[in-house]
C-alpha cells in the first residue's frame, strides 16, 4: 500500500503525506493499528509527517568582517566601515598582484605569504598600524604600504622600517620596498 500514498501539498507551501486508503487492519475496526492481542504494529503508527519542500536554500546570515554597530561610540575607519562586498565597489583590495587571475598558479602560496606578512608587521610595530597595510606585487618585487601611528621615536622607527625590510627581503628572496606614513591620530570614518 506504499506505492498507493500521495504527496499532496499543504498550507505555507509544506507538504504531508496523506494515505489514499489504510492499509487491512488485523483486529478488525482498529484502523491499521494494533491491538491489545498481540498483533503486529502498523508500519506507519501515528499522524503523518510534515516534510520541508526540498526546493528551499538555507539561510545566509554572513557576518564576517562586518563591524557591529553598537551605541554611536564605536570610531571606525573607511576599511572596516563597508563590509567584504563591497570590495571593487567602494573600497580596494589590500593585496595586489596577478595571481588571482584564471589560470594562474600559486593563487593560495601568495595568499600564505601575504597573511604572514601581516602578521610580520603586527609584531614588528605593536600598536602602531593605523590601518590595513597594503601588499603589491611588482614582478620579483614586493611593495608594502603601511600607515603608522606616531607612537615610536623617529629613531626607532627608522630602524624598524629597515630591520622589517631586510628581514622580509632575506625570508623571501626577492626585493622588498616599505613606503610608510606616519599621522598622529587613526582617520575616523564613521562612528558605529
Amino acid at each position: 500500500w506504499h506505492s498507493q500514498c500521495a504527496l499532496l501539498p499543504a498550507a505555507r507551501g509544506r507538504f504531508r503525506f496523506r494515505r489514499k486508503c489504510r492499509p487491512p487492519s488485523q483486529d478488525g475496526g482498529g484502523h491499521g493499528r494494533a491491538s491489545a492481542e498481540g498483533a503486529a504494529p502498523h508500519p506507519h503508527p501515528g499522524p503523518p509527517r510534515l516534510l520541508q519542500p526540498p526546493h528551499h536554500p538555507p539561510r545566509l546570515k554572513t557576518r564576517a568582517a562586518r563591524v557591529r554597530v553598537g551605541k554611536g561610540d564605536k570610531a571606525v575607519t573607511y576599511e572596516k566601515a563597508h563590509p567584504p562586498h563591497y570590495i571593487a565597489h567602494r573600497k580596494g583590495w589590500l593585496s595586489l598582484h596577478t595571481g588571482n587571475l584564471d589560470g594562474e598558479r600559486c593563487a593560495a602560496q601568495r595568499a600564505v605569504e601575504d597573511s604572514f606578512v601581516r602578521r610580520f608587521l603586527h609584531g614588528t610595530f605593536p600598536g602602531c598600524l593605523a590601518d590595513e597595510a597594503v601588499l603589491k606585487r611588482r614582478s620579483n618585487s614586493l611593495l608594502v604600504c603601511l600607515l603608522l601611528l606616531r607612537r615610536l621615536p623617529p629613531s626607532k622607527l627608522c630602524f624598524l622600517l629597515g630591520y622589517a625590510e631586510t628581514l622580509l627581503s632575506h625570508l623571501y628572496k626577492c626585493p622588498v620596498r616599505i613606503e610608510a606614513q606616519t599621522v598622529p591620530a587613526a582617520a575616523v570614518y564613521k562612528y558605529l
